[in-house]
């Protein structure tokens, strides 16, 4: 097992080696190894399991009656999946939680969670803390997903991490397909709006990062101007 990562995990923030290690001595968990494509968590099926994220990338997908997909987000190594489902009303998977690489997630089961936050106040919070700023993170999607142009979408993403960091270049997350993915719209159309906005001198766009070079011009984006 990989401690470096689970150290670095949200859930174990603060922690040292030593701890965590003995902490987790005694605390029934497993590792699955999963193949690009397999799934993790099956939607609505019964939640008594929480992962963390050891090694690959997973991606939570919400599958509609209509046959219709839509991306909800993707974790990587240090990620939680599954904590809001095993704690909820419904008890139920909301989504369908998949292997988007080859990847390795430590299993916990819901009890074991409990008995480890009871151990160590450290984690309860820690586990508060991700569940709040997960809440955050959803709402501001809710938003994200308001806009119907892609151009809005990007404009709005980049305007966020804008206000968040209070920096004007801003990397992207993985990947432009990856980000692409998390905003439920294809990689080419992505990549046309953004050579778009470059030319109309909002931003400065490269494979790894975007600068924003006009950040009125982004907010008339959203307005419609």
């Amino acid at each position: 097992m990989n401690d470096t990562i689970l150290l670095e995990s949200p859930l174990f923030r603060g922690l040292s080696s030593e701890e965590l290690k003995a902490l987790l001595k005694n605390t029934p968990h497993f590792i699955q190894h999963f193949d690009k494509n397999d799934t993790i968590f099956l939607q609505m099926d019964p939640a008594n399991r929480i992962g963390i994220v050891l090694e690959g990338q997973v991606q939570a997908e919400k599958t509609f009656p209509n046959g219709s997909m839509v991306n909800v987000t993707a974790r990587g190594p240090g990620n939680i999946i599954g904590p809001a489902a095993a704690f909820s009303k419904n008890h139920r998977y909301p989504c369908d939680v998949i292997a988007s690489e080859p990847a390795a997630v430590m299993m916990l089961h819901k009890e074991e969670l409990l008995a480890l936050m009871q151990k160590d106040r450290r984690i309860l919070k820690n586990f508060i803390t991700e569940l709040s700023t997960a809440a955050y993170m959803l709402q501001q999607r809710i938003e994200l997903f308001s806009y119907s142009g892609i151009c809005q979408k990007a404009a709005f993403w980049l305007l966020l991490r804008h206000r968040q960091t209070g920096n004007e270049t801003i990397p992207i997350p993985g990947s432009v397909t990856k980000w692409a993915l998390s905003m439920n719209v294809s990689r080419p159309s992505l990549h046309r709006e953004l050579k778009k906005m470059e030319g109309r001198g909002l931003i400065r766009y490269s494979p790894k990062q975007i600068t924003i070079l006009d950040a009125e011009g982004l907010q008339d984006v959203l307005s419609g101007s």
